[in-house]
């Protein structure tokens, strides 16, 4: 029944190029679509729940509506002796072999399984500590990181307040220097136009003392000698007459 299945697919699958093309272009878009920015979900830590060691819980909580609690046991039941009916599997001794491995298999899962998952969950512990710590140390790293750069932000305003204070020292020295030449100025000036003043009385004193000098010699040289020697006596008189109005006083 399934040998003829495949038979009468494959015509339609070999004509149904545009299905297939489609199917890849499908394939490819969906590949290609941006990816979503939602968290990826955790992968469980231990496996689903199963019966009978292989068969998946899901399986007969599926078949479970449809087909109720023996619909799973009927469904492999019926492949199972489908596969024999119709020989798709046939019973030799591979079988005998498969039957003898499966229970090795199995007994060596039941003994030792709880022991091998111990140790496997002890590694995966003792990984997944190694992966913790390397992230608390990320972590640590990133936050001290994240400090120092805020530190160095701060600094970074701090500088800029530092730069304002120097560019206000350095206006005010500025200033300083300014005013300082002003004043240097002002007092060269000043010194200067005293300098002018002194040589200006200097010229009038000068020019005072050669007037007075020259009044004294033309008045020197004006007088005769007769009128010198009458001013002389004149000057004598005066005396006599001062030295008896001054014993006329003391005798009195």
């Amino acid at each position: 029944m399934l040998s003829r299945l495949v038979l009468v697919s494959a015509p339609v699958l070999k004509n149904g190029g545009s299905f297939g093309a489609c199917a890849v272009q499908a394939s490819r878009s969906l590949h290609t679509s941006e990816q979503k920015k939602a968290p990826v979900p955790p992968l469980p830590e231990k496996g689903g729940q199963t019966r009978h060691g292989i068969i998946p819980e899901e399986l007969f909580t599926l078949l479970y509506p449809k087909t109720g609690v023996t619909g799973p046991y009927m469904l492999g039941t019926g492949l199972l002796l489908y596969l024999l009916s119709k020989e798709i599997y046939v019973v030799n001794h591979e079988t005998i072999a498969a039957a003898s491995i499966g229970a090795v298999i199995i007994y060596g899962v039941k003994k030792f399984g709880p022991s091998v998952a111990a140790f496997a969950d002890k590694l995966n512990e003792e990984k997944v500590a190694k992966a913790q710590e390397v992230k608390d140390i990320a972590m640590t790293n990133l936050t001290q990181a994240i400090e120092e750069e805020k530190k160095e932000q701060w600094r970074v305003e701090g500088r800029q307040m530092l730069f304002d204070a120097k560019r206000n020292n350095v206006a005010m020295l500025l200033e300083t220097n300014y005013r300082e030449r002003i004043h240097m100025v002002t007092n060269e000036v000043k010194k200067r136009l005293d300098y002018q003043i002194e040589l200006q009385n200097l010229h009038r004193r000068m020019e005072q003392e050669h007037m007075v000098d020259w009044v004294e010699k033309n008045v020197i040289k004006s007088i005769t000698p007769q009128q010198e020697k009458e001013s002389i006596a004149k000057c004598i008189s005066d005396l006599k007459l001062l030295a008896k109005a001054k014993q006329a006083k003391a005798t009195a």
